[in-house]
């Protein structure tokens, strides 16, 4: 009997710009009595099924976007005579179609760090339970992720998660929802033995890969004291002190190390925050801009978020204090017109924005908009095949839409194209060329160039287009921009390097294994000084 664990994915790419952090936290959950599990990535190669035998185990974590090539995973290895597991985002809120569909054992609903570990009993002991809640752990109940079992020449850029759930509530957002709005944090002491790890492995460049690196306001503290609640501004207090800690440990590491996470735009108010993200070589992060328009704002529930000019001088902001942004917007918002894409385009290059994504308005299970348009579709139910559009993650790449939700004065295909005229336009040779000014020297530069080309062909090429012999080219021109992209972002290893040593024992490590990240979240970096 062996343990399998699988990241499905229906583009492979031989070699992947991040390291899926959860297979590497599950891998360390699962017993040493049932040996060392055999991951399988398919962001690198698609799994062989000559592997999976009668009586193994086979974790399979699903979110939204690799649900189908997930459940095809799951019936092959049931047919093969293994035990089969879902986990993920998806599975947690969609278990019964896990276990109909993907013709799951079980499913694992939630954190899996903890929970996992019974599952693989309860399978080795031939009696497995259909549900298990993993629920919302605590940190003292993180795990650290096996990096051991990794092969560092696939991965480009190393995770380590520091922070899970966000107090927002956006409307296109699960995590507030499945994760909470509670930041569960992880002792930054831990966080840097796991970053040493991957620096004695070669990697340099890191992703801090939380739902929000910012979870505490200036105006979250501001209204706690004049609500005078005193409980409340002790632990957000607590919570920002932490946070510095973490940064003040992360600046003592080698200078060569980079690290990008996701925050939202209100860090742009805190000056002190972003200095000393910036000292800690915090180069990069991805905001949430999601759109350039008061009513765009509205309709997403984001009104904290700036608009207009007042919007770019704040994404200028983070740039002046040495952090370089990944916008990040929406496209097909109700209030959305077509002079909202050149208007999107033009504020990204005028604010400055590295790197940028235009994503097409998806409703996500378990968000807010996914339940209003749930609704609507009740009572006159669009269908696909036999798949009503509500569960479009079942209907075959191929032949899904591409929008979902009707807008009041555009097209699909029109949203769809303009889109793609906007990620062309932003990427463009001229325009990459002049972003990648920001760089320090030649070699920074045609890394910069790469990452932007590469982003562009895995996010939009593979992701946007209908046609299906473009998606096939962006697909070989990623595999071998990602070979080469690999190159400029290895490191010599420093198998010397050794961690502090702690005065007060840290607390456990945080990662929730086995659940999802934000649906739509993307990896980025900013290139270092070297």
């Amino acid at each position: 009997m062996r343990v399998h664990l699988v990241n499905p994915s229906d583009n492979s790419f031989g070699t992947a710009v991040i390291t899926p952090r959860w297979l590497f936290v599950l891998a360390a959950a699962t017993p040493r009595s049932a040996g060392d599990p055999i991951l399988a990535d398919e962001s690198l190669e698609s799994i062989d099924p000559e592997t999976i035998h009668s009586g193994d185990i086979v974790g399979i974590s699903v979110h939204t976007g690799n649900a189908l090539r997930g459940y095809t995973v799951g019936r092959l290895a049931r047919a093969r005579g293994a035990w089969v597991v879902y986990g993920g985002i998806h599975a947690t809120l969609f278990p019964e179609e896990a276990l109909h569909r993907g013709e799951g054992h079980a499913v694992v609903k939630g954190d899996g760090d903890v929970v996992w570990g019974r599952v693989v009993a309860d399978c080795l002991n031939g009696k497995l339970d259909r549900i298990y809640e993993g629920g919302r752990i605590e940190g003292s109940e993180f795990l650290a992720a096996r990096w051991d079992l990794m092969d560092p020449e696939k991965y480009m850029w190393a995770s380590v998660q520091t922070i899970r759930g966000c107090p927002k509530h956006c409307s296109f957002c699960s995590v507030w929802r499945t994760d909470g709005q509670k930041p569960r944090q992880r002792g930054f002491q831990k966080v840097i033995d796991e970053i040493i790890d991957l620096r004695r492995l070669g990697f340099r460049f890191i992703a801090l890969a939380d739902d929000n690196f910012y979870p505490v306001t200036l105006t979250d503290l501001r209204l706690a004291e004049q609500q005078k609640n005193v409980a409340k501004l002790e632990e957000l207090t607590a919570i920002r002190h932490e946070r510095f800690q973490l940064m003040e440990e992360l600046a003592k590491l080698p200078k060569d190390m980079v690290f990008f996470t996701q925050i939202t735009m209100e860090a742009g108010e805190d000056g002190v925050y972003l200095d000393a993200m910036r000292k800690a070589n915090i180069k990069g992060a991805l905001v949430g801009v999601e759109a350039v328009t008061p009513e765009g704002l509205k309709a997403v529930y984001k009104e904290w978020n700036y608009s207009g000019e007042a919007l770019a001088k704040q994404l200028q902001t983070f740039k002046q204090h040495g952090v370089h942004v990944l916008g990040s917007f929406i496209f097909g918002l109700p209030s959305d017109r077509p002079d909202t894409f050149d208007a999107t385009a033009e504020m990204a290059i005028k604010a400055r924005v590295t790197f940028a994504q235009f994503v097409m308005m998806t409703p996500f299970p378990g968000t807010v908009d996914f339940g209003r348009w749930e609704k609507e579709q009740s009572q006159h139910p669009t269908i696909v095949g036999d798949v009503p559009i509500t569960r479009y993650w079942l209907i075959p790449t191929e032949v899904r839409p591409k929008m979902f939700t009707p807008h009041p004065t555009m097209s699909s295909d029109e949203i769809r194209e303009r889109t793609q005229s906007v990620w062309d336009r932003f990427y463009s040779w001229g325009a990459i060329w002049e972003r990648s000014s920001c760089t320090p020297n030649f070699k920074s530069r045609v890394a910069f160039i790469f990452l932007s080309k590469l982003y562009r062909q895995m996010y939009a090429g593979t992701g946007i287009s209908t046609d299906s012999a473009r998606r096939k080219k962006a697909k070989k021109w990623a595999r071998w921009t990602a070979s080469q992209c690999k190159k400029l972002f290895r490191a010599k290893p420093m198998p010397e390097l050794a961690s502090p040593r702690w005065a007060i024992a840290p607390a456990a490590i945080h990662q929730t294994a086995f659940a999802g990240v934000r649906e739509a979240q993307v990896p980025f970096v900013v290139l270092s000084d070297d």
